[in-house]
């Protein structure tokens, strides 16, 4: 027979162990999950210098295009591609020979011009001497019409005298006819004596001609000596030209022609191009927005500084190690990027920079002040929305909408939704719910990851 009553002991011992474990996993249940452990950080206030970043390409501070001034073969390359050039080097030589002829005959125009100017010179000292002399024999001639004159008055006396005392007697008639005839050889005296004075200015006139025509002969010879000077200037002026030389210290390029090639000025390829390089410009758009708004400062502060430092961030990501400025602001905007194109110098000492390499250029626009400031990974994106677990005071969760401003490092600029000093969470943020309890570790100081 069963025992009913072992049987029921064994089901009355077996409901009281399924009660007691029952009663342990209630126990367990109810008990309240640990807080979370969280990271936090203080909101920070600070003066924030709010930079910007442009595309930029460097460009060289002179960029000489190296041509050949006068038309010849190339006979020579002076200079190591690449390299660096002194002002002055010489780069290429065009074929003197040519121009050297050029130049020899003009001096020798020269020459023969200055030896007609010596003559010319001789014939207005000749000519200057035969006006004196035709001077001098007027006033001899002159002097002789006078003395002629004064014989003749003295005879025509002498016939006045002889005439009544001829009729009285007085004097024969022989007397009378000689002084008539003394009076007649003297009034032919002083027409010939009248007559040489006339000779005399005449040749004083034809002397004074060719005196002119001797001044006027200097004076050509003059002219025909300073065109042989322009010519042998000018002569020597494209002899020298046959030495291609650089304008500027820099850097010179590629050769754009080769030894025997046939160059001039015409040519549209220029033979080589020198860049200086230190200091070096660089040229990146700026939105018109931000051109306009440094503009107005300008113009609303006279004495604002206009150099604004700039870093440069090579193409391999390095911070170039010297600053630069920013010196000018283009004339125009481009209507088809709406930017203006501006430039900033950079010292280059070791010519690391070269023309047309890729830079970032950075640039402190502006500074914040009294900004507040928050570690980026302090900031969960919902949906568009900007949130921010904030610890209150008694150490529970309160969960904030912000508004960003720019971003500075590793740090977001908040405009609103925090106060300076709240702790914000900064790592287990994922974790937490508004108003739930949180176990706090302290984190490193925004400044100090900023600096990093």
């Amino acid at each position: 027979m069963i025992d009913v009553r072992g049987l029921l002991g064994a089901s009355l011992i077996g409901v009281g162990v399924i009660t007691a474990a029952g009663c342990g996993d209630a126990s367990r249940a109810a008990a309240p999950p640990p807080p979370p452990v969280v990271k936090v950080e203080p909101v920070i206030e600070r003066d924030v210098p709010i930079s910007v970043e442009y595309v930029g390409t460097l460009v060289g501070y002179i960029n000489a295009q190296i041509r050949a001034r006068v038309a010849g073969h190339m006979v020579s390359q002076n200079y190591t591609e690449g390299s660096f050039v002194k002002a002055g080097d010489l780069l290429f030589q065009v074929d003197p020979r040519p121009f050297q002829t050029a130049a020899d005959q003009a001096d020798a125009k020269l020459h023969l011009a200055e030896s007609q100017l010596s003559q010319a010179k001789a014939q207005v000292s000749a000519s200057q001497a035969q006006v004196e002399q035709a001077i001098a024999k007027v006033a001899q001639d002159e002097a002789q019409v006078k003395r002629a004159e004064a014989t003749q008055r003295q005879t025509e006396l002498d016939v006045n005298r002889y005439t009544p005392l001829a009729q009285r007697g007085s004097v024969s008639q022989q007397e009378l006819d000689n002084a008539v005839q003394s009076n007649l050889a003297n009034l032919a005296g002083v027409a010939a004596a009248r007559a040489a004075v006339q000779n005399s200015e005449a040749s004083v006139s034809q002397a004074r001609a060719a005196l002119e025509r001797a001044h006027a002969d200097v004076k050509t010879q003059e002219a025909n000596i300073a065109a042989a000077r322009a010519s042998l200037e000018d002569a020597r002026l494209n002899l020298g030209y046959t030495r291609v030389l650089s304008p500027i210290a820099g850097v010179a390029g590629f050769r754009g022609a080769n030894i025997g090639d046939y160059v001039g000025p015409s040519d549209g390829t220029p033979l080589t191009t020198v860049s200086q390089v230190d200091p070096i410009y660089t040229e990146f758009p700026v939105g018109e927005q931000r051109a306009l708004t440094v503009l107005r400062q300008w113009d609303a502060d006279p004495r604002a500084p206009r150099n604004i430092e700039l870093e440069l961030i090579l193409a391999d990501g390095t911070v170039y190690s010297h600053r630069g400025r920013a010196v000018a602001l283009d004339r125009q905007v481009d209507v088809t990027s709406g930017t203006v194109l501006a430039r900033g110098v950079f010292p280059n000492p070791g010519n690391v920079l070269r023309p047309g390499q890729y830079a970032k250029v950075r640039a402190v626009v502006e500074v914040k002040k009294a900004a507040l400031l928050v570690p980026q990974r302090a900031v969960q994106d919902v949906q568009g929305t900007h949130q921010i677990a904030v610890v209150r005071p008694d150490d529970t969760i309160d969960i904030r909408t912000v508004k960003l401003d720019a971003r500075v490092g590793p740090l977001w600029v908040v405009t609103s939704g925090l106060k300076p000093g709240e702790r914000v969470v900064v790592e287990g943020g994922d974790r937490v719910r508004a108003g739930q309890k949180v176990r706090l570790v302290a984190g490193a100081a925004p400044e100090a990851s900023a600096a990093k």
